[in-house]
């Protein structure tokens, strides 16, 4: 999942207004089935077997985009289409939003209709119901597997880091946008969803039907391992959630309180990431400055820095990171790897670093905004490359196969 910054609001003031000036021209006011889109008042009336729309034209005179084909399309589609109970306002406002955002060929920007944007909601919050599998685009913007959740349908099904999505249902996933993919693998729990998938640097698609359940996932986990030093804390992080700052300060609590631990592991394997804050609170446990820099459009480049002092900040410390470990999970890492703080063992992450920042509207939509890109504290980019470990260890395909890359980790202390 994309890394999120989060604010109170939920909306990042610097930067988003500007976009909003330069690319949010249609405005939206909800008036039962009717609504308004760039100064023009749309109404459909759906108990005539023909829909009848009317417009005024009142677009502002310095309005540099002709809308007289976008207003053509209106009125000849309720016209001509064949199933005219298929014609509805609220889903052709939503339609033709989305249209416009898709235009830009990022497919991190998108537009969340209320359903959408309710279900990436309870992702963050860890509490909802669908397979356990966190989405994104390769970098030929094709969709795929992030990572399979802990404990999970989708991990139970062998779903795998990198997994090509080629088929949702009897859907193509060509050209489809994140929320509509979010739509049709999310659903009531006891349903199924039929998944055509590849594994990445396969030839051979192979086909999974997958039961939903409801998914309730802690994003922190705390177990002890003995190593040749001592016991080992091992901290797994399964996303950075809403929830993921205050579990993580209950497992360092725990490993401070017990006393005499060797060292730390703490595992982002196959977490695709989540809410900034999050990333930059783990990050501050280990290192002192900066955590990661956020590059905006205009070259601008702002260090965001540690948000506590850390409380393991000398700790002997390893990461594990693999294809999985997306975005906030990356930051941690490059945070880690750039300060020299620790190593990193397992695989060459998957390199997501741009930075998304959500606008809420009224009515429960909102629009997921590439606002700038993410550098580690050195300024390496993120995006599209990755962060590669210092000690590469080929992740396990078999669940019941011993965790080499664990068994190395422990090895350090």
């Amino acid at each position: 999942m994309p890394a999120k910054v989060k604010h109170t609001s939920r909306i990042k003031n610097s930067g988003v207004t500007s976009f909003i000036g330069q690319f949010l021209i249609v405005a939206v006011v909800f008036f039962g089935i009717g609504f308004i889109v760039g100064q023009k008042k749309l109404a459909i009336n759906a108990k005539n077997s023909v829909p009848q729309i009317t417009f005024t034209n009142q677009a502002p005179a310095n309005q540099q985009v002709d809308f007289s084909l976008f207003w053509r399309v209106m009125e000849t589609l309720p016209q001509r289409y064949i199933d005219k109970s298929a014609v509805n306002g609220q889903k052709l406002l939503y339609g033709a939003i989305s249209g416009m955002v898709k235009s830009l060929g990022d497919p991190y920007t998108a537009f969340f209709d209320p359903k959408s944007n309710e279900a990436i909601s309870d992702e963050l919050a860890g509490k909802y119901e669908g397979i356990g599998i966190q989405i994104g685009f390769n970098k030929d913007k094709r969709l795929v597997v992030i990572a399979p959740l802990k404990g999970t349908p989708a991990e139970a099904a062998g779903l795998r880091p990198k997994d090509l999505i080629l088929k949702i249902g009897n859907k193509d996933t060509f050209d489809m946008t994140l929320p509509e993919a979010v739509d049709l693998i999310r659903g009531q729990k006891g349903t199924k969803i039929k998944l055509v998938l590849l594994h990445d640097g396969e030839e051979k698609t192979y086909e999974k039907e997958i039961e939903r359940a409801q998914i309730d996932v802690k994003s922190v986990e705390l177990e002890y391992k003995q190593a040749k030093k001592g016991e080992v804390a091992i901290i797994k992080v399964s996303r950075f959630g809403e929830q993921t700052a205050e579990e993580w300060d209950n497992a360092v609590a725990d490993i401070l309180s017990k006393g005499g631990v060797a060292g730390v592991i703490v595992d982002v394997r196959n977490n695709p990431g989540g809410l900034l804050t999050a990333a930059i609170h783990l990050g501050s446990e280990f290192v002192r400055g900066t955590i990661v820099k956020q590059q905006s459009g205009d070259g601008t480049t702002q260090s965001l820095n540690a948000d506590h002092e850390g409380r393991m900040l000398s700790m002997p410390l390893t990461v594990l990171i693999n294809g999985g470990s997306a975005s906030a999970s990356e930051i941690f890492a490059g945070a880690i790897r750039d300060n020299k703080r620790g190593k990193l063992i397992g695989q060459k992450s998957f390199g997501k670093g741009t930075v998304q920042d959500v606008v809420p509207f009224a009515g429960g939509s909102s629009l997921h905004v590439t606002i700038a890109r993410w550098l580690t504290p050195k300024g390496d980019s993120i995006h599209e490359v990755g962060i590669t470990p210092d000690i590469a260890i080929d992740d396990k395909t078999d669940l019941s196969a011993p965790d080499k890359q664990l068994e190395k980790a422990l090895e350090q202390f």
